[in-house]
């Protein structure tokens, strides 16, 4: 087949890898939001209850659809939020992500480097409580602790607890309060297509998850939540924004999430990571590749600079005795010109002395032929 066609085969035989994070206080709906985007039940410990210190529990499934295999971690961080004292609460949830970066980047270093497992967290659902009113500091100081190092996605969880107006309204501000604070959220990219694009201009995406099956006014079985004045319907775009954030999420954006984690959070905590362990004051393990990497690169840095400087010398030696060569010759074909001029002047003098002699004699054999014509004409 066509090179399309084997890379094709080759990605769906591998299989694919997807880590991501779900961050927030208790109540918003993370847990049935993510079982609704999957179909399947992540958490498998049944009740959970709340805990008092935040906790990272990440979840690994093996999920399979039309021949093709997901290898999906989901990283929950219970009892984020939910402690009286929130401060740093958002350090163990840094500490994991970047955890997974020195894994990576130690098996990266290694000598004999098998398939890498990509543990790297790809992105990050941030559940915003739909309280109308804007994002609190908390969330506002954990967003930029996480920023520079995730693929942030704002989401305002359980958002069948707000009028359609005040969805918009949160949006806004929650857009607003953003930019003011300098946080970078994913950018999806923008496509030709415009039932792909209405779907970017969600942001943040106001969800609603549901694990049952319901049936709505209409007599239809739908997946949604059953109310007293009616039923929502999560995969009704004019009840939620659930279908625009997993189909950006699973079917258009995964590949490019898992680019951006690779070539820009990754490549900076590679970066920093690497300049810090480089930086004064600061030494590595002999037995650390990077510190015998270093130390080859010294040996070999010193070769090379005595091989330079051995060759400029034999290159120094060799010009001078090339230029007194020259010299030499220099002097030679210079007394060989003088000697050349020397005797061309007396090759001149000669020839002048020549010229006139034979002028003399020119004018004495002229002379003496009138004599006699003359004497003949007298006789």
């Amino acid at each position: 087949g066509s090179l399309p066609d084997q890379v094709y085969r080759r990605a769906v035989r591998k299989g694919f890898e997807f880590s991501l994070m779900v961050v927030g206080e208790s109540g918003l709906g993370k847990s049935t939001l993510v079982n609704s985007m999957f179909l399947t039940n992540i958490y498998q410990s049944g009740e959970r209850q709340i805990n008092s210190t935040v906790e990272v529990e990440p979840h690994t499934v093996l999920l399979e659809e039309g021949g093709v295999k997901l290898a999906l971690t989901v990283v929950d961080t219970p009892g984020f939020g939910d402690s009286v004292d929130n401060t740093d609460c958002w350090v163990p949830v840094t500490t994991y992500i970047e955890k997974q970066f020195d894994q990576f980047l130690e098996a990266e270093q290694r000598v004999n480097r098998v398939q890498l497992v990509d543990s790297r967290v790809h992105a990050c659902l941030y559940f915003i409580a739909p309280s109308g009113h804007g994002i609190r500091k908390l969330d506002i100081e954990a967003m930029k602790r996480l920023h520079d190092k995730v693929n942030i996605v704002p989401v305002i969880g359980k958002s069948d607890a707000c009028t359609q107006d005040e969805i918009r309204r949160f949006k806004a501000k929650i857009l607003e309060q953003l930019e003011e604070n300098d946080i970078n959220v994913y950018d999806f990219p923008p496509t030709e297509d415009s039932d792909v694009d209405w779907m970017r201009e969600q942001l943040p995406f106001a969800v609603v998850g549901s694990n049952t099956v319901t049936q709505n006014a209409e007599g239809k079985k739908v997946r949604g939540r059953q109310y007293p004045w009616g039923t929502v319907n999560i995969e009704d775009r004019n009840h939620c924004d659930f279908t625009a954030l997993r189909s950006l999420l699973l079917s258009h954006h995964m590949q490019d999430l898992k680019d951006v984690t690779n070539s820009v959070h990754y490549e900076n905590y590679r970066c920093n990571k690497l300049t810090a362990m480089m930086g004064e004051g600061e030494s590595l393990p002999e037995s650390h590749p990077l510190a015998q990497m270093e130390k080859l690169e010294r040996t070999h840095q010193l070769k090379v600079d005595g091989m330079q400087a051995e060759m400029e010398e034999v290159f120094r030696a060799k010009v001078e005795l090339k230029e007194e060569k020259l010299r030499g010759t220099e002097l030679e074909q210079n007394l060989e010109i003088d000697q050349e001029n020397k005797r061309l002047d007396k090759l001149r003098a000669d020839l002048e002395r020549d010229r006139m002699d034979l002028r003399q004699e020119t004018d004495t054999w002229q002379n003496t032929r009138g004599n006699r014509s003359e004497e003949r004409r007298v006789g």
